[in-house]
């Protein structure tokens, strides 16, 4: 039976909807929800591509336990092993108390989710120890709202893009991290021609390209830039004094601070023009609405509510706030950190944005749930809990849908401490993530399109999503997994009360009962149920009892979340980095995102087009820095910090002041020799939200002495040479290498390239055994080309005249042609033996590579022209290829090339 399922991306925090088609009980096709109000139907590269990632290679199906370390794990039944986990977690409760043991959980699980991973720890075991990666991208400004609006409420819509008249967009890059936010903003302009844009940036990022201001300011100035901005404000009369008065309360302590930030020592310490602090704060400080969207770049800071604060002061000083176009937006990162948040899934929070320092807070939370007290003492924070498990303060840790061993900072103490704790279970749909190695207990979860629930986006708006398909296998959804090992656990430890606090026996009985813990709070859902959200669609809270509809804009009325209703001015004062480059280590390492990754790369790491645009990790420098070292784009470069080293290639980016690098996030183990970015960073955090500065770290570049490079391209197969199943034999390739990493690249017929350097030649027998790994061993089809005296081993498997092989060692010039002539089947059989010439160059007689004018969908400029030569209009080709279906932002190309077309058919018939 064929349908189609309202459901959201499990991407970033924009929340598009989505439309999952299925047949046969199987995803086929994904589109955008054109009623849902985040997207309106638009996609981005990673949301259209959402139905390629359902291949169930990698999946976790059944639960899998090892009962000593060193041992493999062994497939077991459900029973034995959330039987296994609650006498291992009740002994260790037992001997050492409830705060031995914690909960890591992640802003990808659904709100009901993480309410009963909550109440499982703070009602049941009576342990605050229950915290989320959430920590590592929004708990800056979850402090930094409440610091200064007092309360983890952003005020604004995605409406409000399109009625402002200036945009300061700082610490983010929503061109490439929230792709339908910045259709916004793309509509927004070409609407109001008059609107400004100010970018705040280090790096001249996709966002920033676009900026009238663009403010390059050194890693870490964040706070005397605002401070700068905020006292040009001051001296040229642009701040709102009445509401200020009215409404506001500090900013006297503050404005004596602010006096010592003139825009020339502002200049000299954030590294910018004195000129263009003036004018943007002019800009900021005379539009009449003003709003900002910021993200990690403010967040992951070891001063990152600070951040938060003195951006949100600028809202505060001119009244930019609770009104159409005007107020401090935070970009979520995760597709439902938001929903973590409001039930208190971070260890210093409880249900419905209660405190856990108020006693008052705890006691109500301890009334609704029918417990005797909520532990006062609070819990580990994620840099905190890991380094505990190391010190063996913590015994035993549950993750669930995330992956320290890769996005925490300082990876050689997280692996240690992972490898030291007593017992770590891990809840996870994926059963090869990096985190998988250290878990003595695996038990699967439902995924995308699996599962029911709701999530709340980044602009407080709530979706109900129903499940598509079944999970696989014995996977169950999380909260299922939650409740049936509460209930066994309150068993072992003897605590009946377990029964009466896990009564549930649907996802709705979770909701209904969150929903009771909001009444009266500031995100009172009380008005909300499934069949409404069903009925009327996404609401955005409050929305309490009696309300037609939720609130968009928050404070309109001046009266903020604090005890006097005024909002709060914070003395803030510019910090350094947590870390300071010196002559040993002189460049300021900046990490971001990808257009077309998500996060560790468990899901979009399945799908080749996603690897098209950006292969590997390149860290970006200046040219000149490049150039001192010896170094020149596509070499080999040693990054090392403190903490540790890795070998990446380098990319050259003139956008890049002198002493910055960038390199993506992405890339960990999975996808090369080493544990990517967070191998360099450090664990420093934010004294008030606990946040580690993941943005910064000062490293060491020098050149990598490698000069003996492999590189294998295998379409992929069937059986053990199918993509995915070739992907994960890869994998075992990568530590043999000083330098390795492996991916997918293609369209429907993915290739598997591998890309390794070593400082000396591998032996032929080693070759070989990687030739039969990658099923290139058939010398009847292989074309073979060997130089010894240069260690140049080079070898092509066509059988049938279709080039399916190749495995350069010693010169790999080739593969820059090579990759995409295979993955199109462009290669003429009479060119074949290119592959294997003993340089590498490309053939003449081949065609260019095509531009890719859909991104989305991933279709060429050739396709394109092929289809409208041959008389196809603007709707069959959005019919056949899907382009312009998705994000849109390829419709006006779209529109030129079919006009261009019928242009030159005139001409033809005249």
């Amino acid at each position: 039976m064929n349908k189609s399922v309202k459901s959201t991306c499990c991407y970033c925090g924009v929340g598009c909807g989505l439309l999952i088609d299925t047949e046969g009980g199987h995803i086929v096709g994904v589109r955008g929800d054109p009623d849902h109000p985040a997207n309106a139907g638009r996609l981005c590269t990673k949301g259209a591509s959402l139905h390629l990632t359902v291949a169930p290679d990698y999946r976790l199906r059944h639960p899998e336990l090892r009962r000593e370390r060193g041992q493999p794990r062994r497939r077991v039944g459900w029973d034995a092993a959330l039987d296994h986990a609650a006498e291992r977690f009740a002994g260790i409760i037992r001997a050492h108390g409830p705060d031995s043991v914690a909960f890591y959980i992640s802003g990808q699980l659904l709100t009901e989710d993480y309410y009963v991973f909550n109440k499982l720890a703070k009602g049941l075991i009576g342990t605050n120890n229950v915290d989320t990666n959430s920590r590592l991208c929004m708990s800056s400004a979850v402090a930094g709202y409440k610091q200064t609006l007092g309360a983890d409420a952003p005020p604004c819509c995605y409406e409000d893009i399109a009625a402002t008249d200036c945009l300061l967009i700082a610490g983010a890059n929503p061109a490439v991290a929230h792709p339908i936010v910045f259709r916004r903003i793309e509509d927004a302009r070409a609407a109001n021609p008059d609107l400004r844009i100010i970018v705040v940036d280090p790096r001249r990022s996709e966002t920033a390209a676009i900026a009238d201001i663009h403010l390059a300011l050194r890693p870490g100035t964040d706070i005397a830039l605002y401070n700068g901005l905020l006292n040009v404000m001051l001296a040229e009369g642009l701040v709102n004094c009445q509401y200020i008065d009215k409404h506001t309360e500090g900013f006297a302590a503050l404005a004596e601070i602010v006096a010592g930030y003139p825009p020339a020592i502002v200049g000299e310490i954030c590294g910018l023009a004195e000129a263009d602090i003036v004018r943007a704060a002019r800009c900021f400080g005379s539009a009449a609405a003003a709003l900002s969207l910021y993200c990690q770049g403010l967040n992951q800071s070891a001063h990152g509510t600070h951040n938060n604060a003195a951006l949100i002061h600028l809202h505060l000083a001119t009244g930019q706030i609770g009104r159409p176009g005007a107020g401090p937006f935070s970009l979520t990162g995760q597709p439902n950190a938001m929903g973590g948040r409001e039930v208190g899934g971070l260890a210093n929070l409880l249900s419905a944005h209660r405190d856990l320092a108020n006693p008052e807070h705890r006691a109500e939370v301890a009334r609704l749930w029918g417990v005797p007290a909520v532990p006062e003492r609070p819990g580990k924070t994620a840099v905190d809990l890991f380094a505990a498990l190391q010190s063996g303060e913590v015994k035993a840790v549950w993750i669930a849908c995330t992956n320290p061993a890769q996005s925490l900072p300082d990876q050689s103490a997280v692996r240690a401490a992972l490898q030291a704790a007593d017992f770590v279970v891990l809840q996870e749909a994926y059963a090869n993530t990096d985190t998988a190695a250290f878990a003595d207990l695996m038990l699967p979860a439902t995924s995308w399109g699996e599962k029911e629930g709701t999530v709340t986006n980044s602009e407080r708006c709530i979706t109900h999503i129903t499940p598509a398909i079944a999970g696989p296998g014995e996977a169950r959804a999380d909260w299922q997994i939650v409740v049936d090992f509460a209930r066994r656990l309150g068993r072992v430890l003897q605590q009946p009360l377990a029964e009466t606090l896990f009564p549930y026996a649907t996802c709705e009985a979770i909701f209904n009962e969150h929903r009771e813990t909001t009444r009266g709070r500031d995100l009172d859902i009380t008005g909300l149920s499934y069949s409404l959200l069903d009925s009327l669609g996404p609401q955005q809270w409050p929305l309490p009892e009696g309300a037609a509809s939720g609130r968009q804009r928050l404070y309109a009325d001046g009266i903020f979340a604090t005890a006097n209703g005024r909002a709060r001015f914070v003395k803030v004062e510019h910090r350094p980095t947590a870390e300071a480059t010196d002559a040993a280590r002189p460049i300021s390492l900046l990490s971001g995102r990808l257009r077309d990754q998500w996060h560790g790369m468990s899901r979009t790491g399945t799908v080749a087009r996603l690897f098209n645009l950006d292969e590997e990790p390149l860290l970006s420098m200046n040219p000149g820095d490049l150039g001192r070292r010896g170094l020149a784009a596509g070499d080999l470069a040693r990054v090392g910090s403190q903490r540790g080293e890795i070998v990446v290639r380098v990319g050259s980016d003139a956008a890049l002041a002198p002493g910055r690098a960038w390199l993506p996030m992405h890339w960990g183990s999975q996808f090369m020799n080493s544990a990517g970015v967070n191998a360099l960073t450090l664990a420093a955090t934010d004294p008030f939200s606990f946040q580690p500065e993941l943005k910064h770290a000062a490293v060491a570049v020098e050149r990598a002495d490698l000069p003996w490079q492999l590189v294998v391209l295998r379409k992929g197969g069937t059986g053990e040479l199918a993509p995915l199943a070739l992907l994960a034999r890869a994998r075992r390739l990568l530590p043999e290498f000083a330098f390795a990493s492996v991916g997918l690249y293609g369209r429907a017929e993915p290739l598997v390239v591998l890309r390794a350097a070593h400082g000396e030649a591998l032996p032929e027998s080693r070759l070989h055994e990687i030739d039969t790994l990658f099923g290139l061993a058939d010398d009847a089809a292989a074309i073979v080309y060997a130089d010894h005296r240069r260690q140049v081993s080079k070898r092509a498997i066509a059988p049938d005249g279709t080039l399916i092989g190749v495995r350069l060692a010693g010169e790999t010039q080739a593969q820059s042609w090579l990759k995409d002539v295979m993955a199109d089947d462009a290669l003429d059989a009479a060119l074949i033996r290119w592959a294997v010439a003993p340089i590498g160059r490309r053939p003449g007689k081949l065609p260019q590579k095509s531009r890719i004018v859909c991104n989305c969908a991933d279709i060429s400029e050739a396709q394109i022209a092929a289809d409208l030569a041959a008389g196809a209009t603007l709707a069959m080709l959005q019919e056949k290829r899907k382009c312009g279906t998705f994000c849109g932002s390829c419709l006006p190309e779209l529109r030129q090339m079919v006009a261009g077309q019928a242009a030159r058919t005139d001409e033809t018939v005249v």
